[in-house]
């Protein structure tokens, strides 16, 4: 590729992957995320795009397994990722990079697209129509399962976001009530650090 097109995939999918998880968490005012790790699933992806035969390990795995299918599964491991919130991983901006990152590659090298357009188009096709989904209709992010158990019947983002804002303040406001009646001393462990975490982030 060349070390000035690999900077162009490599940012091009950092700001891609962070637009994205903008895009999921723009009503969530105390989300925060770090890391490159976007970039890096941009520069992988954007190989895939152009050498989809290319083998593909993993560190303790003996097997390589080729990149048109680690592709194909790992687009469906982030999607349901990022429905699920079963973890701490930045799945939104690994989504994002990927797809970024192999279509900045397509854009450098469009030869790649003619000669692999099935595996792009089996990659691109369910993130693109993941991304204009939650776009038209977030309330597809809620979903019930063994990790994140939402019994409720919201119908947006926004819903959630404001329950979950108000029944915080309504602890809160239990725990200022009980230090007006009681004093700080009659509060438990885990009542002072509700009350220190939320100072936290008011601050």
């Amino acid at each position: 590729m060349g070390g000035s097109s690999l900077l162009i995939i490599y940012f091009s999918a950092l700001i891609g992957g962070s637009l994205l998880a903008l895009l999921i968490h723009r009503q969530h005012g105390d989300y925060c995320a770090v890391g490159a790790s976007g970039a890096v699933c941009g520069v992988v992806f954007a190989s895939i795009a152009i050498f989809p035969g290319m083998d593909i390990s993993f560190f303790f795995v003996p097997i390589p397994i080729p990149g048109w299918l680690y592709g194909i599964v790992y687009i469906g491991y982030s999607i349901y990722g990022i429905r699920s919130k079963k973890d701490n991983i930045g799945h939104d901006a690994h989504l994002g990079g990927a797809l970024i990152g192999m279509m900045t590659a397509l854009l450098l090298f469009p030869s790649a697209f003619s000669e692999n357009y099935i595996t792009i188009f089996l990659i691109t096709f369910p993130s693109l129509l993941f991304i204009i989904l939650i776009t038209i209709r977030p309330h597809l992010l809620l979903i019930d399962n063994l990790y994140f158990k939402k019994h409720h019947d919201f119908y947006s983002i926004d819903h959630v976001y404001n329950s979950e804002k108000a029944a915080r303040q309504q602890e809160i406001d239990k725990i200022l009530d009980k230090i007006n009646k009681f004093g700080m001393e009659s509060l438990s462990k885990k009542e002072k650090e509700t009350l220190k975490e939320n100072s936290r982030k008011i601050l």
